[in-house]
């Protein structure tokens, strides 16, 4: 299976429409896809997301996955390590990055401010 990316030149972004929660996160925490497919069934493919948590919003236990995960944190404020009632962690401010291996634990995240991510994520072929 092949997957590509849409060819786009600088294209203007509506930030007011086309944000979704994904499947497993809380109500305050979106995304948007910008480009790309991730097919983690089959581990194929790759994505470049933004990520939005409203202010409050957080996750309640680490995550773990199978593919790479690049992680810029472009406005407001990340808490990281927080528990599962949303206390705790350290807090981050841009300009803030990581890159994280297949099968990494991390989170779980909060924003006390809210804050917007941009992601890629890929499986690498063997």
């Amino acid at each position: 299976m092949v997957v590509h990316k849409k060819h786009l030149e600088f294209e203007r972004l509506n930030l007011d429409e086309g944000w979704e929660v994904p499947e497993g996160y809380p109500v305050g925490i979106e995304e948007k896809i910008l480009s790309g497919m991730l097919k983690e069934e089959i581990e194929r493919g790759h994505r470049t997301r933004l990520l939005r948590f409203q202010p409050g919003a957080f996750t309640e236990k680490p995550f773990s996955h199978k593919y790479w995960e690049e992680v810029y944190l472009l406005s407001g404020d990340l808490v990281v390590g927080s528990n599962s009632q949303g206390n705790g962690g350290k807090s981050f401010i841009t300009p803030t990055y990581a890159c994280r291996p297949p099968n990494t634990h991390h989170g779980p995240f909060k924003s006390e401010q809210g804050c917007l991510l941009l992601e890629v994520h890929y499986f690498v072929p063997i």
